[in-house]
C-alpha cells in the first residue's frame, strides 16, 4: 500500500491513493486539480523515504470533491449569581480532496 504523510495548514494528514481527506478551505472550484508539495514521508510496500523536512521532488496530486463544514463547536461561558451567560457556536469550513496519485521523483 502506497501512502504519504503531508503537511497542510500546520496539520499532518495521511494521504492514501484513492482516499479522501478534509483540509482547510482552499480558494478553488469543485473538480479542480490540486498539488500538495509539502510531503514529509512516502511509504511504498516497505520502502520508506523520509524528508528533512520535506521529500525533494515529491508531490501528491488531488481532485477537489466538495466544500464541507465540520462539526459544530459550542462554547458557553457562565458565571453563577451574576446573570452572565454567553453562548457561541462555530463550524469550520473544509475542502474535501480525493487523492489521485503520489509522485516520488
Amino acid at each position: 500500500m502506497k501512502y504519504a504523510i503531508i503537511e497542510d495548514g500546520g496539520k499532518q494528514f495521511k494521504a492514501v491513493e484513492g482516499g479522501v481527506i478534509d483540509v482547510d478551505l482552499y480558494p478553488v472550484e469543485v473538480g479542480d486539480q490540486v498539488d500538495l508539495e509539502q510531503v514529509l514521508l512516502i511509504a511504498d510496500d516497505g520502502k520508506v523515504t523520509v524528508g528533512s523536512p520535506f521529500v525533494a521532488g515529491a508531490k501528491v496530486q488531488a481532485t477537489v470533491l466538495a466544500m464541507v463544514k465540520g462539526p459544530k463547536v459550542v462554547t458557553f461561558k457562565y458565571t453563577p449569581k451574576k446573570r452572565y451567560r454567553v453562548k457561541k457556536g462555530h463550524r469550520q469550513k473544509y475542502t474535501r480532496l480525493q487523492i489521485d496519485t503520489i509522485v516520488a521523483e
